[in-house]
């Protein structure tokens, strides 16, 4: 499937639920949110239904996000039921982790790909600063149990609030001692992360690069979406980025977004796209649903234009009403 640029689109990223058990402070306001009444978002058999149709279309690849998609109860249904449609080849699950270890067994039986787990920080307390409520090791230990399934790949993505050089060296000395990828993404300029600067990729890389010697590109291709990966001597995983604001990467973007209440969304930063609840709900067909889903993708946005002044159009929800 082609957008309106020649993109090829084949992953989709399904926010399961605007929920979370942490209250990131990029995020979500300390006090929480009013949250969706459980009717206003998608049923597991309304998601499967419209990855059916994208699967058609050419989606290969799905990813499950939030809010905390481990919040919403029976996840390894929808997992389950994803891989059982003909075409979809991954299906990968980002979480805060809290909840991982005690979930994991059935999502590995379901037929879970890969997983991703969000950490900004190995400081306990400053752990606590950033989510505001959530607990270190709870984390530590949903890491500690994916790194039981040999056959999993596991990913540490990390948003770095802290600057400070040590934290960013511990978070990297993840990807030392242990077989994951730990990812440095920029912070973005949507809701509250309008709030923070962003750490650029480069000034990141000169910290690690002082202590752990070169980061040398990675040809190899490591995951689903726009991550470029570094080898380390000496390190068991490698060292990704994630650098939307300072090596944009829109000409090779191939996602869409598929928001909790059924919205699917083509751009980051802006609010365009469709609301496919809302045919689905009305008595579309498989038909109308698909040729919808058609039109939206060949409307897809050329790029985001972050921090480059106003364009008109822009997205003015939060991460977790987005999804991650």
């Amino acid at each position: 499937m082609k957008d309106g640029f020649g993109r090829t689109i084949d992953y989709i990223r399904i926010s399961v639920t605007d929920r979370c058990n942490l209250r990131c402070v990029y995020c979500m306001p300390e006090t929480g949110v009013t949250p969706l009444e459980h009717g206003d978002i998608l049923s597991y058999e309304e998601i499967l239904r419209i990855c059916g149709i994208l699967a058609e279309l050419g989606v290969t690849k799905v990813k499950l996000t939030g809010g905390e998609p481990l919040i919403r109860k029976n996840l390894s249904y929808l997992v389950a039921g994803l891989k059982n449609i003909s075409g979809i080849q991954k299906v990968t699950l980002t979480t805060n982790g809290v909840l991982l270890a005690d979930q994991l067994p059935e999502l590995m039986a379901a037929g879970l790909d890969a997983v991703n787990i969000s950490i900004d920080t190995l400081d306990e307390g400053k752990y606590h600063q950033v989510t505001r409520c959530g607990h270190r090791n709870d984390v530590l230990r949903g890491l500690e149990a994916a790194l039981f399934y040999k056959e999993l790949p596991v990913k540490i993505n990390c948003v770095p609030v802290f600057s400070d050089n040590k934290n960013l060296l511990e978070m990297a000395g993840l990807a030392k001692d242990h077989p994951v990828h730990v990812r440095f993404i920029e912070m973005m300029p949507i809701g509250l992360g309008r709030n923070y600067d962003f750490l650029s990729e480069n000034a990141i890389k000169a910290v690690l690069e002082d202590v752990y010697g070169p980061l040398v590109p990675c040809k190899e291709t490591l995951g689903n979406g726009p991550c470029h990966y570094y080898t380390v001597d000496g390190f068991l995983g490698k060292i990704g980025f994630i650098s939307a604001i300072s090596h944009k990467f829109c000409h090779q973007c191939n996602r869409v977004r598929l928001s909790a209440e059924g919205y699917l969304k083509t751009c980051l930063q802006y609010d365009t796209g469709s609301d496919l609840r809302a045919l689905m709900r009305s008595g579309g067909d498989d038909r109308a649903l698909l040729e919808l889903i058609e039109r939206t993708i060949l409307e897809k946005p050329a790029s985001h234009h972050f921090n480059e002044g106003p364009e008109g159009g822009d997205e003015d929800r939060r991460m977790y009403q987005i999804g991650g």
